[in-house]
């Protein structure tokens, strides 16, 4: 029986997902992690310990590189808070197109007053904004999220382009005929009113939208980043809505110093929090961890490659190892030298790690693993 830890509240659907696991927040020498928002850096990985899934897509909170070194399978859960987060991405541009949310603080001090519809109806000019309705949206970024608010904002009757150029076959397809696709990033930037930002963060994304790139926008153009804070210049963002080149900025990674700032709508990482997508995000992540512990089968993991390993009868062993000459050699000579038949094998690498599962007919013996485990650049050996 397979001992799971769970690091933060998570759904119940785990429970189903996962029968036959010991489940719970308590696991001394747990398996494999589930965890939403805990910090794992400085968390003491025990031996046992094999894959960590993250109820979520970002893994800012986990050592992947250490985890990688150790051979710990890292997931996320990629799509499973996709609605959720389209949305609000939606209802952010509602929210700063139109004042609804200072008409609404408005209103809540009108409490006591006499002739309140006398005084709405002379006020509300104060409110005004414009419609989504034939406005044009920039989608950077056609993932998951990104088709999502593509089509939503096509379905309002906005003028909607999207660039990516990774964009998968099957994010491809489920992209609406009227969003128009641009391979000149720069070109989504100049003919946008409004630019969402939907990319994962790297070296080479982070700052993105500095003071650089911000001045290739059309003047009163609103940025929206639902993704990770850091792809935009705080500083610089703050600037752009001050002066006017930007109409507003709308965020759920605030920095200190946009609180407070008119035209700068802050919320509270609201992307995730609904129950729906919570639900979502904890069986994806449970369902990969069964696959795992109980085939060795990886999809959806930030540091290794997939493996959709067929289901057999026969005894399997599962290798973390360095992508390097001659290892896959090595361990099948290990089976050769105990005259064992390899009935399936299957090998894949992403980057400098790779990852091999071997069935066998017989038995995995003590002195096998051991050697295995002993080869040079052999992270980690599972026997299921």
């Amino acid at each position: 029986m397979y001992s799971i830890l769970t690091m933060n509240s998570i759904s119940s659907v785990v429970n189903e997902a996962l029968a036959g696991c010991s489940v719970s927040p308590s696991e001394p020498s747990p398996d494999a992690l589930i965890v939403r928002s805990a910090e794992l850096k400085d968390y003491k990985r025990g031996a046992n310990l094999c894959a960590i899934a993250r109820a979520g897509a970002g893994v800012n909170n986990i050592p992947v590189d250490a985890c990688s070194a150790e051979g710990i399978v890292v997931f996320n859960t990629p799509g499973a808070n996709a609605n959720a987060v389209a949305e609000l991405v939606i209802t952010a541009m509602l929210m700063t197109g139109r004042d609804i949310l200072g008409g609404a603080e408005w209103v809540r001090t009108l409490k006591g007053r006499d002739g309140i519809g006398k005084l709405v109806e002379k006020e509300k000019s104060r409110f005004v904004g414009p419609e989504l309705r034939g406005k044009s949206l920039g989608v950077i970024g056609l993932g998951a999220i990104g088709a999502l608010v593509a089509n939503a904002a096509t379905a309002l009757g906005m003028e909607v382009y999207g660039y990516d150029p990774f964009v998968s076959v099957e994010h491809a397809w489920a992209l609406s005929r009227s969003v128009k696709r641009v391979k000149d990033r720069g070109e989504l930037i100049r003919s946008s009113d409004y630019v969402t930002i939907h990319i994962p963060l790297a070296e080479d994304t982070r700052g993105l939208f500095d003071a650089a790139m911000i001045a290739k926008m059309k003047d009163g153009a609103t940025l929206l980043n639902f993704s990770r804070g850091e792809l935009a210049d705080c500083g610089d963002v703050i600037a752009a809505v001050r002066s006017g080149k930007l109409r507003a900025y709308a965020t759920d990674f605030p920095c200190e110093g946009m609180l407070g700032v008119p035209g700068i709508l802050s919320l509270p990482h609201l992307g995730a929090s609904t129950p729906e997508s919570e639900e979502n995000c904890a069986r994806m992540a449970a369902e990969q961890l069964r696959d795992f512990l109980e085939y060795g089968i990886i999809r959806n993991s930030v540091n290794l490659p997939d493996a959709d390993l067929p289901r057999t009868k026969a005894n399997r062993v599962t290798i973390v190892h360095g992508n390097l000459p001659g290892i896959l050699g090595a361990i099948t000579s290990v089976m050769a030298e105990d005259r064992v038949n390899i009935a399936n094998l299957t090998n894949s690498s992403r980057g400098d790690i790779a990852y091999t599962a071997l069935d066998i007919d017989g038995a995995f013996t003590p002195e096998m693993v051991g050697r295995l485990s002993g080869l040079e650049n052999v992270r980690r050996v599972r026997v299921i």
